[in-house]
């Protein structure tokens, strides 16, 4: 069943972004900022900040938003796409600092999502043609390579990382990082806005909103997108240091024989997950958060509170391909009706308590 949902966009279009969540509070700018990192368009804005004391932290930003982008790219030369080819060749590599972390980051959300996020499996997103910055076209890949892809059974725990020393057990092993790489960014992003002084910004990366501080007097308020149709399903008003992530099959997708084809792909399958169309994470990391609503679209419709108890976020909004919309408690006490009210009706689900945390091998 499709929703129709009719939503006018005076409160929606504030700023016009695009991505599964909007910015509703829109006050006027001191110093609004737009960088391309990981095919995605970033916007910065801070809020009653001296404009040298803004310029000094962009550039500063920017800066870290160029290294990441080459250093975190998979599919372009750099320092991820040596590693993945030391991975593939059984040898060990050497990454900066920065990457090194990331990857220990990556592999720690890994394991408590029961790998069902997984960065290791960027030979399967390749296969299906997510590497790209556009669409894939043509068709789904042959029987044949999903079953030699779900043979290799590569993961992240087959990495082993000593210092700056990368290495795994598994060459089937490849390395995409864009289903957290965003989240990362802006943690990043955010910390060295807080290093430069400013205490009230915000941070747009489309699907993903990272806030310092408040708008003024108001705290930013970002819209939940409606995956069906343009207007939004709900609201947020983010605390200081929050973050809100949202994935889903809506924007990176390939239709074929009337199937849609997301770029979210399901380790345990190397196909596109189904079933669920979008999820939204609230937590105060980024990478958290954006990896989380990887790990719940792929969990699907039954597991998902398992995985977020497992992953210790408590704050998620779920809406399946019939337009049902499922949230947590904490999530529920968060979210405020737009233009309309809410446009469908809301099933609140408990997570599961005493939830055992998986033990991550060393590495």
């Amino acid at each position: 069943m499709r929703r129709r949902v009719a939503l006018g966009l005076g409160l929606a279009a504030a700023l016009g972004l695009a991505g599964g969540l909007r910015l509703l509070t829109a006050p006027a700018p001191d110093i609004r900022e737009t960088f391309y990192v990981f095919g995605t368009l970033v916007e910065i804005e801070t809020h009653d900040v001296p404009e040298a004391q803004a310029r000094d932290a962009m550039a500063r930003v920017g800066a870290h938003f160029r290294q990441m982008h080459r250093d975190w790219h998979a599919w372009a030369p750099g320092a991820l796409e040596s590693l993945n080819e030391a991975i593939a060749a059984g040898q060990s590599f050497d990454v900066d600092p920065g990457l090194a972390q990331l990857l220990q980051q990556g592999r720690a959300l890994a394991c408590r999502s029961d790998v069902l996020f997984d960065p290791a499996v960027g030979g399967m997103v390749e296969a299906w043609g997510f590497h790209a910055d556009t669409p894939p076209e043509g068709d789904p890949p042959a029987e044949a390579v999903v079953a030699k892809l779900l043979a290799g059974h590569p993961k992240m725990t087959d990495l082993t990382i000593a210092g700056t020393t990368v290495r795994s057990s598994n060459p089937a092993v490849q390395l995409d990082l864009g289903a957290y790489a965003k989240g990362a960014a802006l943690d990043l992003a955010a910390a060295d806005l807080t290093a430069a002084g400013i205490t009230d910004a915000v941070l747009n990366a489309g699907g993903g909103v990272q806030v310092l501080g408040d708008a003024g007097s108001r705290p930013w308020r970002v819209a939940i997108r409606d995956p069906f149709e343009w207007g939004v399903v709900a609201a947020v008003s983010l605390r200081p240091g929050e973050a809100l992530h949202t994935s889903g099959n809506y924007e990176r997708y390939f239709d074929k024989g009337g199937i849609r084809f997301s770029h979210i792909i399901d380790p345990r399958t190397a196909r596109p997950m189904q079933g669920i169309v979008s999820v939204s994470v609230l937590s105060d990391s980024g990478a958290l958060s954006d990896a989380a609503a990887t790990a719940l679209c792929v969990a699907g419709e039954q597991d998902w509170p398992r995985i977020a108890a497992q992953m210790g976020v408590t704050a998620v909004l779920m809406i399946t391909d019939d337009g049902t919309m499922l949230v947590t408690p904490a999530m529920m006490d968060r979210l405020e009706p737009v233009a309309g009210g809410f446009p469908a009706p809301i099933t609140v689900v408990d997570l599961p308590k005493d939830v055992a945390i998986p033990v991550c091998p060393a590495g």
